[in-house]
Formats: structure tokens, sequence, C-alpha cells
């Protein structure tokens, strides 16, 4: 038993609390608005799911801290033939979600499901940093980078050509160009994919289904598809109504009032706004951006440069989530479906978000001592 207890008075004083109490915070004050959303269903079964995710996705932040991921990237290519075989079980077994999107896998008998392009992103990232790795000096090369656009380009077709899920290939999309930007590719090669990505935008608009535009075009003229815009128009109204100190805790018109579209996933930014008020969103903000902080922080200090690589990633992927639903809730992005780390309910980003924080805490434990790291590189 002292050798257990030892153990994990090791394991506490290497590791980055910080990290782990900023999303504890986190998640622990999404229980709370999860229970305030779900408040007018007159059911607990939301806030019930949501805390046993929560549990098993502090279990999965501690199993992914003590697994060691750089000895894991030599089989990346494995990982990523499961990855997409793990996207392409949409094709027999996906039901729509509450957006529309093909993208769930039901457990009808248990009432639950899981979303595989969730779970994908970690395994994107994990594939992503160490195929740049293994590139090592070759990385500036025309086929390093062709390499690198295909595994990128397979991946998130699988996502999105069965699901049609906008939201999730935008969030892989940007996710690419963050880690292609911090890889150390040369600048000419920066400019031109980002000029090809400008060019491509008219092309593939015209891949879009009408929907989809019309979830764009509404922020410029909410007169074109008003059904479409009657989300974005609530959640303006939920977080003006606010005001600076909010109408209350379980007292906001809008959320009580079920007139909320998406209340406890995609708008929970605007359920805050409602009831804490402008106050209420710069905590959770300020929050937030301290845990991406944290994460790039941690980037910053490592001692390899797939697990660098790795942190940029699943930072990235904060960074993305938190701006597009924020940006969403405010009217400011379009409503594509991606939810708010932490706060908003579901099952499978929760446990997701624990994992990948859990992989970048073991690369903090794993790290070692800068004076070995400046005698010996190679270490």
């Amino acid at each position: 038993m002292k050798k257990i207890f030892r153990e994990i008075k090791e394991y506490c004083r290497h590791a980055d609390l910080a990290l782990f109490l900023l999303a504890l915070t986190c998640c622990l004050l999404g229980l709370v608005m999860i229970y305030s959303a779900t408040f007018s269903y007159h059911s607990n079964r939301y806030l019930v799911v949501q805390t046993a995710a929560m549990g098993l996705g502090i279990f999965c932040y501690i199993v992914a801290s003590l697994i060691d991921f750089e000895n894991l990237s030599r089989f990346w290519k494995i990982f990523f033939v499961l990855n997409l075989l793990l996207q392409l079980t949409i094709i027999p077994f996906g039901s729509e979600g509450d957006t529309g999107n093909r993208s769930w896998i039901r457990f009808d008998s248990i009432g639950l499901g899981i979303q595989p392009a969730e779970f994908g992103k970690v395994i994107f990232i994990f594939t992503f940093a160490a195929h740049i790795n293994r590139l090592k000096d070759k990385l500036n090369s025309l086929f390093s980078v062709a390499q690198l656009v295909v595994h990128f380009g397979v991946i998130v077709a699988a996502v999105y050509l069965p699901t049609k899920d906008l939201g999730m290939a935008v969030a892989y999309v940007l996710i690419f160009a963050v880690m292609m930007f911090s890889s150390g590719l040369n600048w000419k090669w920066v400019g031109g994919m980002g000029l090809a990505g400008v060019v491509s935008i008219p092309i593939l608009w015209n891949f879009l289904e009408t929907y989809q535009r019309n979830r764009i075009l509404v922020l410029f003229d909410p007169a074109i598809d008003e059904s479409i815009y009657w989300q974005t128009g609530r959640s303006v109204l939920a977080l003006g109504s606010g005001q600076l100190l909010g109408t209350g805790y379980l007292q906001g018109r809008q959320t009580q009032g079920n007139r909320l579209p998406a209340k406890y996933t995609d708008s929970i930014f605007s359920v805050i706004g409602e009831e804490f008020g402008f106050i209420g969103c710069c905590v959770v903000m300020i929050l937030l951006a301290a845990l991406v902080f944290r994460v790039f922080y941690d980037a910053a200090h490592c001692d390899s440069r797939f697990s660098y690589m790795m942190c940029a990633g699943i930072g990235s992927m904060f960074m993305v989530q938190i701006i597009i639903n924020i940006g969403m809730c405010v009217g400011v992005a379009p409503v594509i479906g991606l939810t708010l780390p932490f706060f908003s309910y579901g099952g499978s980003s929760i446990v997701t978000v624990f994992g990948a924080l859990g992989i970048v805490a073991g690369f903090v434990l794993r790290q070692r001592p800068a004076w070995l790291r400046d005698s010996d590189p190679d270490a």
C-alpha cells in the first residue's frame, strides 16, 4: 500500500496539475450549466450521462498520461488504417444526430451513441504528428508535402463524405493547417498551401449542400432562410438578455422557456450568457483560454519533435472548437455543430478532450530535465 501511495505522490509531483485542474474546473462548471439547460425537461438523464462521461474521461486522462505515445509512434501507419476504418463504420451503422448529419453510431438499447469523428481527431493528430516526425529533414521536399496532404485528405474525406458533417470537416482542416504551420515547413509551402486553400473555396462551395451554403449566407442576410437563422437569432437574443450580470441561475427566459435550440450542446455558451451575463461569459473564456495557453506552453517545453507536434495539434483542436462555437453563439460564425469543450453535453466529446489532455500530461511526466537535454540532445 505504501508503494502505491508513493507512486501516486510521484505522479502528482511530476504531473501538470494546472492543466488537470483547469480541465476539471471547466467540466464541473459545464455540469452546472447542463443542469440548467435541461432543467425544464424535468429529467436528470443528461446530467447523469455527462457525470458518468466525466468519470470515464478522467480515467482516460490518467491512462493516456501513462502511455508512451513516443514509443507507439512507430506504428502510426497501423493507427492511420484503424482511424480510416473507424470513420467508415458510419456507412453501415451510422444514424442522424440532432443536426441532421449522419455522424453518430447509436446504441438504442441503452439510449447512448458515439461519434467516430470525435475520437478520430485525436488519432489523426497522433498519426499526423508521427508522420511529420518521420520525415525529419526531408519535410520541405515536394514528395514529403504531397504525402502529408494525402494523409490529411484521405482522413477528412472519410469523415465528411459519409456524414456531410461540415463542422467536423472544418475542425480537421484547421487542425491540419495549424500543425503544418507548426511543423517548421518552409514559408513558400505555407504561403502556397494558403493560396491554394483560398483558390479552392469557390470550387468547394459547389460541393456543399444547399442548407450548408445557407448556414453561411444567413450570417449576411437572415432573410435567405429564416428557419436556419432561427438558432443564431435565439442565441444572440439569449446572450443579449443576460446583459452584465445575467438573469440568474435557472432564470433564463430563453433557456427555461425552451426557446433556445440546442441549448445543452451547441448553444451552451448562450445559456451561460443569459443566466450569468457578460461577466459569466468572460470567466468561461478566461478559463478556456488559460487551458489552451497551458497546452501550447507544454508544447513549447517538449523535448522531442513528435511530442511538440502532438501538443500543438491538441492545442489547435481546442482552440478551433472554442473559437467556432463561441462565434456560432454570437452570430459571427455559421452554425456547423461544433460543441464547446467541457461545457457542452456529449459523452464522446468529454472522453476525447480528457484523453487528449492526458496525452499532453504524459509528455510532461516523461520530459527530460533541461540540463540533460542541453548536454545530450539525443539522450
